[in-house]
């Protein structure tokens, strides 16, 4: 069996395991009426936001495909400009299949997570869990699939040879088609789920003084609904593309090293993230709680670990096999694994209550509104420096692994596989990240439909571990994204070279090196613009959470004021009202942030050229992963502190302390579930575009 068979072959198995997976949860119970009601309110709404997102999505994705296939043509590469274009749509197609098939699976597995909470905690964590690993299965075997199918199918009618140093080059559209898609999917859902957190929580909890998913708040629904368009269907599509467009720029420079590994180094990407896939399985199906005491997070933690180790063995399996046994690229992706492990620790220490930068924020709430705030940014300030850190070793460490292997290109190489260990882990992770809105779902749920006690007791548990659990798949997700980010920038300076020598320019030939010259000013400029672009790219997303957050706060008193029995519980809050505003701006403020990305992207290429485009490209990606850890950060540990004092601490819920953090959480939100993880995407996004686009800027 050749090694893109082998692939397909296990991309296809994971699949079907999937499905397993899928068909077992929905055999479980969905509890009793109320539960159902709930639930169902749930899904119609996530069912009709994606319905119309995408819709949306598709139509700018055409337009952009056409426009794509124009500029080739503009440069007599037709032949190029079919493939790019094709790879563009099959790229979007399947970013947007692998956000809504996670999505349409946590709608399903909230209501079964919280009727099994009626039996056993780990029950519950047993059905959030698996709902959570289909969506991180599937989408990493689509991933694998899509480059796989599409490697193969642009190779039909080449030689082995002549394929594997022009098809990498060719299939870049894939992983652009999977960004723009990702962005705007992440865009829409963010402003969504935010705008309708944020709502429900400034006049439930601060005005009112009613709790969390008290079904007498009108936006409660929308906030529910919000948890899955924005942390499923959103971060779903994130690491799609991320693991796409990865396995496309290691393919790319395995390009280089073609005299060396032939075929097996272009294709070693495929190979090491499909074993990757499987080790993710064996560690989500080993993972369990040992007894009704113990805390969730240990038994995901254990988890994660097994996984990790398993990656690692089949990282030596993989390098032996394929790269000559060179230890010192083994030895590369154990770096990786071990940033992906530390990147994860520093968030959760930034972010969880047990540890000192969340309980600073919580002692600093007891003072007001404005020390809640300063103390939280501050803290999300500091939280950049070690992951910064970690990831600089890392690189240099990568770096020098591959140098002293004794391939030439090696080191780049390294830095490729180091990526590739980071990312080993991918469908475990996605798991956790899924659990999270799963959990939080259920815990809504629960009490929405006034189940006992116990039950949301159980839930609650389940959502504080879901809590930390997003919080640390978005350090995850960032720092993935800066080495990555890395690798796609080497990748985009060898597709420069090779358009430069087909150009036949002047002193250009396959063993030069393109360096970027900062000192040049129109290269300077183009650096300038791309850290100028992240801060207006933030601006616009914050912005836009803040002003539907504005109109569903008006709508939400206006029903209380009209319907007076609502608090009383007589009359029924219009919950779909709500829904459709935040549905409506949700899709309208997407638009402007996501094309900005594109529009700018290409003016700078095509004013300044390929130089300006490499440093607006490089510049952006630190000023992003820098943004990105800081909104992240402070918003997950804004949320903790709120929930360490609604937990009894300096004075409980209804006090001042609790409304001083409350106003904390509302401006985390944005940060932490808009802003912040679109950034990951944008980050990859600029790769990818410039990747695509090389023609026009040489």
């Amino acid at each position: 069996m050749d090694l893109i068979s082998l692939v397909i072959a296990i991309s296809i198995l994971a699949l079907i395991f999937a499905g397993y997976l899928a068909r077992q949860i929905l055999k479980k119970d969905t509890g009793t009426e109320a539960m159902q009601e709930v639930s169902n309110a749930i899904k119609i709404g996530a069912e009709a936001f994606l319905k119309r997102q995408y819709t949306t999505i598709g139509i700018l994705t055409v337009i952009l495909a056409v426009i794509i296939y124009g500029v080739y043509a503009f440069m007599h590469q037709q032949p190029l400009g079919w493939r790019t274009s094709v790879a563009f749509l099959f790229g979007a197609f399947s970013s947007a299949l692998a956000g809504i098939v996670g999505m349409m699976v946590s709608i399903r597995s909230n209501i079964r997570t919280s009727s099994a909470a009626r039996r056993s905690l780990n029950e519950a964590f047993i059905i959030a869990l698996r709902g959570g690993a289909i969506t991180g299965i599937i989408i990493v075997a689509m991933s694998l699939l899509g480059v796989s199918l599409i490697y193969y199918l642009f190779s039909i009618g080449m030689k082995p040879d002549d394929a594997a140093k022009s098809v990498p080059f060719m299939i870049v559209g894939y992983g652009f088609g999977a960004s723009f898609v990702a962005l705007f999917a992440q865009l829409g859902g963010g402003i969504y789920t935010k705008a309708a957190d944020v709502g429900s929580d400034l006049v439930g909890k601060v005005e009112k003084g009613i709790p969390e998913d008290d079904p007498r708040n009108p936006a409660v629904i929308a906030d529910l609904v919000g948890d899955n368009v924005g942390d499923c269907a959103g971060r779903g599509a994130d690491l799609f593309e991320s693991t796409a467009a990865e396995n496309i720029g290691a393919m790319i420079l395995g390009v280089a090293l073609f005299p060396v590994f032939g075929l097996k180094g272009i294709l070693f990407p495929l190979v090491v993230r499909s074993f990757g896939l499987i080790a993710s399985i064996i560690g989500i199906m080993s993972t369990r709680m040992k007894n009704e005491n113990e805390d969730p997070m240990k038994a995901l933690n254990r988890g994660y670990y097994i996984t990790s180790f398993l990656a690692a063995i089949a990282f030596f399996a993989a390098v032996k096999w394929l790269l000559k046994g060179n230890l010192m690229f083994f030895w590369a992706g154990v770096v990786g694994i071990i940033t992906s492990i530390l990147i994860v620790w520093i968030t959760v220490r930034y972010t969880d209550h047990h540890y000192k930068p969340v309980k600073d924020i919580a002692k600093a709430s007891q003072t007001g509104h404005g020390t809640n705030i300063i103390t939280g940014f501050a803290v999300g300030m500091e939280s950049t420096a070690l992951p910064v850190l970690v990831l600089s070793v890392a690189l240099l460490a990568s770096y020098f692994l591959g140098n002293i292997s004794g391939v030439e290109h090696g080191g780049l190489y390294g830095t490729a596989i180091a990526t590739m260990g980071m990312l080993g882990t991918a469908a475990y992770i996605l798991a956790m990240d899924n659990f999270g809105p799963i959990t939080d779902n259920a815990g809504g749920i629960a009490e929405m439909s006034k189940a006992p006690d116990s039950v949301r007791q159980r839930t609650d548990r389940l959502d504080a571990v879901g809590n930390t659990t997003k919080a640390l798949t978005k350090g995850y997700a960032v720092g993935s994204a800066a080495l990555a980010a890395f690798l796609l920038f080497s990748a985009y300076l060898d597709d420069v070279k090779s358009h430069l020598i087909k150009k036949g320019v002047a002193g250009i030939t396959a063993l030069s090196t393109i360096n970027i010259d900062i000192s040049q000013v129109h290269v300077f400029v183009g650096g300038f613009i791309g850290a100028m672009l992240i801060f207006v790219f933030s601006s616009l997303a914050i912005r836009a959470v803040g002003d539907t957050a504005y109109s569903i706060v008006n709508e939400v008193r206006r029903q209380w004021k009209t319907k007076k029995g609502i608090m009383t519980g007589k009359q029924k809050p219009d919950y779909a009202k709500v829904v459709d505003i935040c549905v409506k701006a949700s899709l309208k403020k997407m638009i402007l942030p996501g094309l900005l990305v594109v529009v700018t992207t290409v003016i700078v290429g095509v004013v300044l050229k390929y130089e300006a485009a490499g440093a607006f490209l490089m510049v952006g990606t630190i000023t992003g992963i820098l943004m990105a850890l800081l909104l992240n950060n402070s918003g997950g540990a804004w949320d903790n502190a709120k929930k360490y004092i609604e937990d009894g601490n300096f004075g409980g819920k209804g006090s001042e302390t609790h409304k001083a953090a409350v106003t904390g959480d509302t401006v985390g939100d944005p940060f932490k579930d808009t802003a912040g993880p679109s950034l990951h995407v944008l980050i990859k996004l600029l790769s990818t575009i410039t990747l695509v686009l090389v023609p026009l800027f040489v």
